[in-house]
């Protein structure tokens, strides 16, 4: 038995208990593993059980005797985990993952259920061929059969692919949620402390690394899949890893030298990371958040990227301590974070149509509280990394209709994004979507405060 697999299900339990997320407990159970492909194993394992759970889900009900709810939890995590190494991760002998499936029953309390582990893991590598999951639908397909293989063979909870086939269509949403289904390549920037990014680029390639430019921004790199663990120690100090979507968002700001702006959700701080380099450091920059662990996060973030900005504690869901001084605002405003799934997969199961609504009403507090530290000409931009209406399109609405001081004008992402303006949509809305742009789903939008208000 190998910790990694306990520590691997010590994860999806944790996150099955809906009190936690994959990328807390995963930031945890990764101390416990000092060799760095044991924690790459980890992620790997977890992860992707979490992007292929529905999928999963019913190839074992075909193999249990009980009902697969009913089965106790940490039992179905079990089952899970090991089915996910049968069916994806081929370089795994099967004896040896039911071996280890066994063990992990036992060493979770539960030795008297290794018989059940063993029979419907036995029963799903003997009778794969004969398991059965929804097939593609033919182009004529009807709503019912789309529905039930984009929740189910690709694994995605059927409200959220309902939304998405109203608004895009099945062809866009199979993709999408193939693109979820993948793992995700990193992007990269230099950070504050090293060199250009051309000269990073050279220094990956010169390492072996598949590294290539970023798709839209001018600086940014994309590494393939698991290429950022091979990376030593002191070309990894000099880099930045955030999502290129996340750095669009950042140059939608248009901070410019000499400005005075606030970043009102700041952490982790990459967002300001980049208002401070648009700024080339000249200007007044404050980066607020609000838990203290978010706080403690986001300086030494900044810190290790030699960017000098304030960091503050702020409740955006209250009045600012502030007066109109702010030439720029960015409200990165907290969201269901339903457009990153490929990265947090675990969100699939966790959230529901009903948080949209919940997620909307702070949202909204948090933009008017926002509204009121911009001085006239100055701007806000309003971002979130969801793909739901309700927290993007619907926020702005209801936001312009009773605030009169603002008007709403396209986003602007600068020289520093290329092929931008397939970004924005015709309300002036910075949209990515995956099917279209490669990118995690973001949204933002610029609010401008008139000159006389």
């Amino acid at each position: 038995m190998t910790s990694v697999r306990q520590a691997a299900l010590a994860v999806l339990i944790a996150v099955e208990s809906g009190h936690t997320t994959l990328a807390a407990e995963i930031e945890q159970a990764r101390k416990g593993l000092a060799d760095e492909r044991d924690r790459g194993l980890l992620l790997e394992l977890a992860t992707g059980t979490l992007r292929w759970r529905a999928e999963l889900d019913a190839l074992l009900a075909q193999c249990s005797s009980r009902p697969f709810g009913e089965i106790d939890p940490v039992l179905r995590s079990i089952l899970r985990l090991t089915s996910y190494q049968l069916e994806h991760l081929t370089r795994i002998p099967a004896h040896a993952a039911l071996n280890e499936a066994v063990e992990l029953a036992r060493l979770a309390g539960h030795p008297k259920a290794a018989g059940f582990i063993n029979a419907v893991l036995r029963a799903f590598g003997r009778r794969r061929k004969q398991l059965t999951l929804p097939a593609r639908p033919g182009a004529n397909g009807d709503r019912a059969s789309q529905l039930a293989y984009l929740s189910i063979a690709l694994s995605h909870p059927e409200w959220l692919t309902a939304r998405w086939l109203d608004r895009h269509g099945f062809e866009s949403v199979e993709q999408w949620c193939r693109f979820n289904n993948s793992p995700p390549e990193v992007t990269i920037r230099t950070s504050g402390r090293s060199g250009s990014a051309p000269d990073l680029l050279a220094a990956l390639l010169a390492a072996d690394l598949e590294a290539e430019p970023a798709r839209f921004v001018t600086d940014a790199i994309r590494l393939s899949p698991g290429a950022l663990g091979r990376i030593g120690p002191d070309l990894r100090a000099g880099l930045v890893v955030q999502e290129e979507a996340s750095q669009i968002v950042a140059h939608g700001v248009g901070a410019r030298p000499g400005d005075s702006v606030l970043d009102l959700c700041a952490a982790p701080g990459g967002k300001t990371m980049v208002l401070a380099a648009d700024m080339s450091n000249e200007g007044r920059l404050i980066a607020g958040d609000l838990r203290p662990a978010r706080i403690r996060l986001l300086r030494a973030i900044l810190r290790e990227g030699a960017v000098t900005a304030p960091v503050v504690r702020l409740d955006a869901t209250r009045p600012l301590p502030f007066a109109r001084a702010f030439d720029r605002v960015l409200l990165d405003a907290p969201c269901s974070g339903l457009g990153t799934l490929r990265l947090n997969p675990d969100l699939k199961w966790i959230r529901s149509s009903s948080d949209l609504q919940s997620f909307a009403r702070t949202q909204r507090s948090m933009l008017h509280n926002a509204a009121e530290v911009v001085v006239p000409g100055g701007t806000l931009l309003y971002a979130t990394c969801s793909s739901e209406p309700e927290e993007n399109d619907d926020v702005i609405s209801a936001f312009l209709s009773s605030e009169h001081r603002f008007e709403r004008r396209p986003v602007e992402p600068g020289p520093a994004v290329r092929s931008a303006e397939g970004l924005v949509d015709h309300d002036g809305y910075l949209r990515t979507l995956p099917f279209r742009d490669g990118l995690d789903a973001f949204f933002a939008a610029r609010l401008v405060r008139r000159a006389d208000a």
